[in-house]
């Protein structure tokens, strides 16, 4: 699952930070994958997660529920992407690389494990983490020698 999330951020390749983001259904069965577009559209809203779960929720669920579903995202998710997954009612969050300085997964914050929240998704972080983070250390080595 995350080797296709990580396809999904190979394939972005618009400028954007290179993170891909991948809904499965309750079978396994990819059923939506994204990557970071927020640069190529001008819109801040558009991370992986957050363009994954719309397309997700187009294809399966009630309206815009996604019950018994996996998100597989290649970067621990922003406060913005972890709140939508809590939202989107999937079972189960997977993420690759920490990220320390805007995580909302368990480094910076834990927005999916709030108790006080009525749905938390089952979260498993550091999959695959060393070859996610080697595409992070690769976009930003490359834009700060050019």
């Amino acid at each position: 699952m995350m080797r296709s999330a990580l396809a999904a951020a190979r394939e972005g390749g618009n400028g954007d930070v290179p993170i891909g983001a991948v809904v499965f259904d309750p079978d396994g069965i990819e059923l939506a994958r994204a990557a970071n577009r927020r640069e190529a559209d001008g819109d801040p809203t558009a991370h992986a997660e957050i363009l994954a779960l719309r397309a997700a929720a187009q294809r399966f669920g009630d309206g815009w529920r996604l019950p018994g579903c996996t998100i597989v995202v290649t970067v621990e998710p922003c406060t913005m992407c972890a709140g939508a997954i809590t939202l989107s009612r999937v079972d189960a969050l997977l993420f690759g690389a920490w990220e320390p300085k805007t995580g909302a997964v368990g480094s910076l914050w834990d927005v999916v494990r709030d108790p006080r929240l009525s749905h938390r998704p089952q979260v498993v972080g550091g999959i695959l983490e060393a070859d996610c983070q080697a595409l992070m250390i690769d976009f930003f080595t490359a834009r700060r020698t050019d």
